[in-house]
């Protein structure tokens, strides 16, 4: 495993194969969320190619309160050793997206001589088939229910926590194939308790939320560190498959305002069909190389310049894909201008309505989560710039480092909640 954290004394959260300033690629979308001898896994639910489990970096090395999963972990398997409301280990949080899976996995690393005897066979059986394995998405999803009735994976749960919409769709088979009964959670509680968890407990010492300094001045443009601690109210925008925008208040106070089709999964449907490409990785990289200005018609090339009644740039998409009306421009294209063209057309979609409900419903922090920005620097940069260039500096575009695990960790932290009130 490459950057591998190990964890504390006390056994805490990690998330291997990631890098200090997020997601880490690589062949595979198969990652993990481990202690030191521990395995969890995440996948992207809107952007990754091979729809499934992508690898996770880290919570926290020093978490050292009561309200951490690794301090309640170790102290109920010390006071409470005798119980048998404790599930056995691992614990799995579940995010069944509408193209991808997460999952997240949590063991201790002080487990006894007794325990070990007990529960550490299955824990290596179970890590080695999860970390090893190529990933499993919405299309793919029976191989890995299968997996779980492989691997006897009833013979430690019965019920695991899930949500999204495949915890509807697959239960049956979770059922009937595993053995397994799902407890279906709604995504978007999951979501922003998951959000709020994973951003209290920092990342690898540092803020999990980030910002652009200077995002309208591509030479300064600086990420920076932000801190939540005062989050609400919050424009909370959920960048899967599809959109979803929230205004949250509190932890239990939010509203659902607005969404939009044109998401994560457009962008890599419409590269798979303009380009060839088969992965959001591949669909990236090509949009990476790429000159949307040869797509999109600009201002510019209506007005001849900025159309400063307005404070319109030259620069400012007027049309997207708009010289493609062109049939010589049409010849001249390449494929990876189209890949950025897509990728900034439904960029600068979501961002526009985001300002608009941010401004609808008077709120100043505008949160972009989900794994539509997994590895995508080109859509975190624009969205910084538009909310700053808009708003006259007025809104902030805000970021995390672990996009689109939330909901699998909200999942997670209901297992626990359930295990302490059983």
């Amino acid at each position: 495993m490459e950057n591998a954290e190990t964890s504390d004394q006390n056994g805490t959260t990690h998330y291997t194969n990631g890098l200090v300033n997020g997601f880490h690629t690589i062949q595979s979308d198969n990652g993990e969320c481990i202690s030191s001898n521990g395995a969890g896994l995440g996948a992207s639910d809107s952007s990754g190619g091979h729809n499934g489990i992508e690898n996770f970096h880290h919570l926290h090395q020093d978490v050292h309160n009561n309200g951490s999963p690794a301090k309640r972990c170790r102290l109920r398997r010390r006071v409470d050793s005798g119980k048998k409301n404790r599930p056995p280990f691992p614990w799995f949080g579940m995010d069944i997206g509408g193209t991808l899976v997460k999952l997240v996995y949590f063991e201790p690393k002080d487990i006894t001589a007794e325990e070990e005897q007990e529960e550490v066979e299955s824990l290596k059986s179970i890590r080695r088939y999860l970390t090893s394995n190529v990933a499993y998405g919405n299309t793919d999803m029976h191989r890995f229910i299968q997996m779980g009735r492989d691997k006897n994976f009833s013979s430690l749960h019965t019920t695991l926590c899930a949500t999204g919409g495949g915890a509807y769709k697959f239960e049956d088979d979770f059922r009937t194939v595993a053995g397994l009964e799902l407890q279906k959670l709604d995504e978007l509680d999951c979501l922003i308790q998951g959000l709020l968890y994973v951003d209290s407990v920092g990342f690898d010492g540092h803020p999990e939320c980030y910002f652009f300094q200077n995002p309208s001045d591509p030479e300064n443009c600086v990420k920076r560190p932000f801190s939540l601690e005062n989050p609400f109210p919050m424009l909370l925008v959920n960048l899967g498959s599809g959109v979803s925008i929230l205004a949250v208040y509190s932890k239990d106070d939010y509203k659902r305002v607005t969404g939009t089709s044109l998401g994560g999964g457009t962008f890599l449907g419409l590269c798979c069909l303009l380009t060839g490409c088969e992965t959001f990785e591949e669909a990236l990289e090509m949009a990476a190389k790429g000159d949307s200005t040869n797509v999109d018609k600009l201002v510019k090339d209506i007005y001849g310049g900025d159309y400063e009644r307005f404070g319109l740039q030259g620069s400012a998409v007027a049309s997207s894909f708009g010289h493609m009306m062109s049939k010589e421009k049409c010849d001249s294209i390449s494929k990876e201008d189209l890949a950025r063209a897509t990728l900034v057309t439904i960029t600068n979609n979501i961002g526009s309505i985001a300002r608009m409900c941010a401004v609808n419903e008077n709120i100043d922090k505008v949160v972009f989560v989900g794994n539509f920005l997994r590895i995508n620097t080109v859509s975190t940069k624009l969205l910084a710039y538009a909310m700053d260039f808009w708003s006259n500096g007025q809104l902030k575009a805000l970021f995390l480092e672990h996009e689109g695990y939330f909901g699998a960790v909200g999942a997670f932290l209901e297992l626990l909640k359930m295990t302490e009130d059983s």
